[in-house]
């Protein structure tokens, strides 16, 4: 990886409202975002369908233009071709050429971003190694599952060695197996030093990734923070003891001594992160953007 400058993302005050054909606002999709990013971390993007999370990384990605605030992405804007060079993208849902095989797809994104064909063959070999499609690398795309596929958008993100890798709904429809293989890539992601955007609703798979979560809910940043921060329980405390014969268990911390037991930790206890998620956005609210037609506030630059 070349060596990265500015924090991977920021935003201040992003706004986007979508408009109807005569201009007149719509949606309000996205409503003052404020968020950062820091290097080589894992940052979950969480939200309900309609939220606001692939707006917001279609406008760090530079394929739409925000009605109000900015972005930065690796200390540039983020239509700056130097930027985008460096930035490694998996879509929710990803278009192959169904005709070619593993080989030949990450290759063929090699040459969009003109690597040399030696490097090509490199990074081609060495991709499908690390996603685990190696034995699997001249058979069709056409004749790969859905887990593969997601590899094989990995492999494609990947290509161009980035410094920042955004990736949308990366475990959506796949098997326990499938979600596994493509969390510990994730990991494996952070572990060579690399900057990962996660964007998805399926709360028990960032639990398992995420340094940060950012919660977005009708357009609008609820929270945002260390997930062993947002998930304590700090009303509640777990005592966890070692010792005590099963009549003992549930006394109170100076009978536990008394009757000889060892106190090993007491703490907080962590609430899961669907539990919190649902506390944030409050359950049962409607969903599917923070204004609908009719409710957007009039915006003449959207």
């Amino acid at each position: 990886m070349t060596e990265a400058h500015g924090r991977p993302i920021e935003a201040r005050g992003l706004t986007k409202v979508y408009t109807d054909f005569w201009g007149r606002p719509r949606v309000l999709a996205l409503d003052g975002l404020d968020l950062e990013v820091a290097r080589g971390e894992i940052f979950g993007l969480l939200g309900p369908n309609g939220s606001g999370k692939t707006t917001s990384i279609k406008l760090f990605l530079g394929l739409l233009w925000p009605t109000r605030g900015e972005a930065l992405v690796l200390g540039r804007r983020p239509d700056d071709v130097s930027a985008k060079q460096r930035i490694g993208y998996l879509p929710e849902e990803s278009c192959f050429y169904h005709f070619l095989t593993g080989r030949e797809t990450v290759d063929f994104y090699g040459r969009i971003f003109g690597l040399p064909r030696a490097e090509r063959r490199r990074r081609t070999a060495e991709l499908l190694e690390m996603v685990g499609l190696a034995a699997a690398a001249d058979r069709r795309l056409g004749e790969y599952s859905k887990g593969m596929l997601r590899r094989a958008g990995l492999a494609q993100a990947l290509v161009n060695d980035p410094e920042l890798v955004i990736l949308d709904e990366p475990t959506s429809g796949l098997d326990p197996v499938g979600c596994r293989q493509v969390k510990d890539l994730v990991l494996s992601l952070k572990a060579q030093g690399r900057t990962v955007l996660v964007s998805s609703h399926l709360l028990a798979d960032m639990e398992d990734v995420c340094d940060r979560v950012a919660i977005v809910h009708n357009g609008k940043l609820k929270r945002v923070g260390r997930l062993d921060e947002l998930l304590e329980r700090a009303d509640a405390t777990d005592i966890r003891v070692r010792g005590l014969s099963e009549a003992a268990r549930g006394e109170v911390q100076a009978e536990i001594s008394r009757r000889g037991g060892e106190v090993l930790t007491v703490r907080h206890p962590r609430r899961t992160l669907e539990e919190y998620f649902l506390e944030t956005i409050g359950a049962g609210q409607p969903t599917g953007g923070a204004a609908a037609e009719g409710g957007a506030r009039e915006d003449r630059g959207a």
